[in-house]
């Protein structure tokens, strides 16, 4: 399959489209929580955000829906919104359903340049959601909350999953397009990634000033106390190829993290051995 032809842009299309899965958040199973259980989950410190987040990216994804001209882009976009906006509903129940309390948030307007806010929040995605699947995956295995909790929430990371398969397919098509050549597209995502990897490093550092930014990769610590770099990254990685695992294998998949965390992963279990000759 060429990477920008009619049948790549149909590909990543339908893919998408024919694996949404139509459910209500009111609907689903949410289990009555109580005692520890409940504190823990009350006590996790980013709903405010994720609600922000997730309202966001619904007003804006379903706007940027409305100024496409290819009616199956168009409709895989729209539905994107659709799934960003379910995403704050599910959010939103919980707050209320678990009685969260939340400061006051902004609502959210339209960006002025919509295709380029669109493209930003698509590369941000693509890093924020590497580290949902860790989050997630640490959360779980440290059983931070009844397994019924986690089922609850498997669909939506399926669905992020889905969501940076498309976009990194979508952008890959529309710069195809365009005529630039490979280099050139290596070139514009290095800067794209880059000016995402600057909001998620503001994130770490100002882990109280997180309105509308990254905020998975700075909490991961929150839900095991012994957590330590290379567990972080072994579990962010099993977590990531999994959800990778089940999309078609000639789409595109965001590779900058899953690469760079495979490097940093074989430098933490490079170091004792050069800290302890004899162990060696």
């Amino acid at each position: 399959m060429e990477l920008g032809s009619p049948a790549h842009k149909e590909r990543f299309c339908r893919q998408f489209l024919e694996s949404h899965l139509d459910y209500e958040p009111e609907n689903l199973p949410w289990p009555d929580l109580q005692g520890e259980d409940l504190a823990r989950l009350r006590g996790i410190p980013f709903w405010r955000e994720a609600l922000l987040t997730e309202q966001e990216a619904g007003v804006m994804v379903t706007a940027f829906a409305e100024t496409l001209d290819d009616p199956l882009i168009r409709q895989a976009v729209a539905l994107q919104g659709q799934e960003e906006s379910r995403h704050a509903r599910l959010v939103d129940f919980l707050i209320r359903r678990y009685g969260v309390e939340i400061s006051e948030y902004p609502y959210p307007e339209v960006p002025a340049n919509i295709r380029d806010a669109f493209i930003d929040f698509g590369f941000a995605e693509c890093l924020d959601s590497f580290f949902a699947f860790g989050m997630f995956g640490i959360a779980r295995q440290a059983q931070y909350l009844p397994e019924s909790m986690f089922q609850i929430f498997d669909p939506i990371l399926d669905e992020e999953a889905r969501h940076i398969v498309f976009f990194i397919n979508w952008i890959t098509y529309c710069q195809c397009q365009s005529g630039y050549a490979t280099p050139w597209r290596g070139t514009l995502a290095l800067w794209r990634y880059g000016r995402a990897l600057r909001k998620l490093l503001d994130a770490f550092g100002n882990p109280e000033n997180q309105a509308g930014q990254p905020f998975t990769a700075s909490q991961a610590g929150h839900f095991m106390d012994d957590l330590t770099p290379e567990l972080f990254f072994d579990l962010t990685l099993q977590e990531n190829e999994k959800r990778m695992a089940r999309f078609d294998p000639e789409l595109l998949q965001p590779l900058l993290l899953p690469r760079l965390s495979r490097l940093a992963l074989g430098a933490l279990r490079l170091r004792p051995r050069r800290l302890s000759p004899a162990a060696s």
